[in-house]
């Protein structure tokens, strides 16, 4: 508990950091949100008067510190252009992307650690081979591309999935994997190359430990061996790997939400970017650092339930 209490009071001076950051550079982006929303032909009257009324008439200063007090409050603000609730827009949009981060993973892990534990354990042969070139092809091709082909494979040409609408989990489960399978697979196969090839390095090396040694001379199974001794020994730096991948994910889902006309969380930010929608891009930042902060956090308190050598006087050593 001390860790993560401690862990948790460094990340207001990231977040007031970021939120500075955000705030600067989005004023900083050529365009004016009131000359986007009344066209080519409004009036100079007519944008001061919608500048006056969204508040960006004020000194750049007092518009950050009065944006600051209202989410120090739980108020990220109201949507220049949408005139919703900056909050509400993040908790329609977000879970679409976390779905589909979550079943990204899902996918790469199905992939990598077969893959991954074979190569290992197969280290010089046939087999490693194979699933090293797997893996160099998965990193090289882009989830976009891999994206179109899997949808004119399956939807356009053998019919195989359709291509509908995103619904929700809750609404319609069997629908909902329909629309998440295909953007889940296509986003997978790189992330599987990623951690298939970190598993590969990190349990290579523990196969090599004096431990594993010990274990073979008393005559323990191999799968034993390298399931229950070495790949617990080699999962922290894949864990690393895996966290980064998760958050990266989080906001790096936009062109395959794009392809498959997904609703997320990162389709919004970009969007919000083009429209000049400044309290929405302040409120999607922020929440995105703060998704980014805990996933790292949730990473470093696993170390320690994988590897228990991991550890300092107060907590765990990050």
């Amino acid at each position: 508990m001390r860790y993560v209490v401690e862990r948790l009071i460094t990340t207001i001076p990231v977040l007031f950091f970021l939120s500075i950051m955000v705030f600067s550079f989005i004023h900083l982006i050529p365009g004016n949100p009131a000359e986007i929303l009344l066209g080519q032909d409004a009036t100079p009257q007519a944008i001061r008067a919608l500048d006056a009324q969204m508040g960006l008439d004020k000194p750049i200063f007092i518009q950050y510190v009065t944006w600051l007090l209202n989410v120090l409050r739980g108020n990220l603000g109201t949507s220049l252009v949408d005139h919703e609730s900056v909050s509400q827009l993040i908790l329609q949009r977000l879970p679409v992307t976390v779905e589909l981060a979550l079943g990204t993973m899902i996918v790469a892990i199905l992939i990598a650690f077969p893959l991954g534990i074979v190569a290992a354990v197969k280290k010089g042969r046939m087999a490693d081979f194979v699933a090293m070139f797997a893996a160099t092809v998965g990193i090289s091709v882009p989830p976009f591309w891999l994206g179109i082909l899997f949808l004119l494979l399956f939807t356009v040409k053998f019919h195989i999935v359709s291509n509908s609408l995103y619904v929700p989990i809750w609404q319609d489960p069997l629908r909902n994997l329909e629309c998440m399978l295909l953007p889940c697979l296509a986003t997978g196969v790189r992330e599987a190359a990623v951690l298939l090839r970190m598993l590969r390095s990190s349990l290579v090396d523990a196969l090599g430990e004096d431990f594993v040694r010990t274990a073979w001379a008393k005559g323990l199974k191999g799968a034993g061996v390298t399931l229950r001794h070495a790949l617990p020994n080699a999962l922290v730096p894949v864990l690393t790997a895996g966290g980064l991948q998760i958050a990266g994910l989080l906001g790096g889902l936009v062109i395959t939400e794009q392809v498959f006309s997904l609703p997320g969380f990162g389709q919004l930010l970009v969007q919000s970017v083009f429209s000049r929608d400044y309290t929405t891009v302040q409120g999607t930042a922020l929440v995105a650092a703060l998704i980014v902060i805990l996933v790292n956090l949730l990473i470093d308190m696993t170390y320690s339930w994988i590897d228990p050598r991991i550890r300092t006087d107060g907590g765990m050593d990050g």
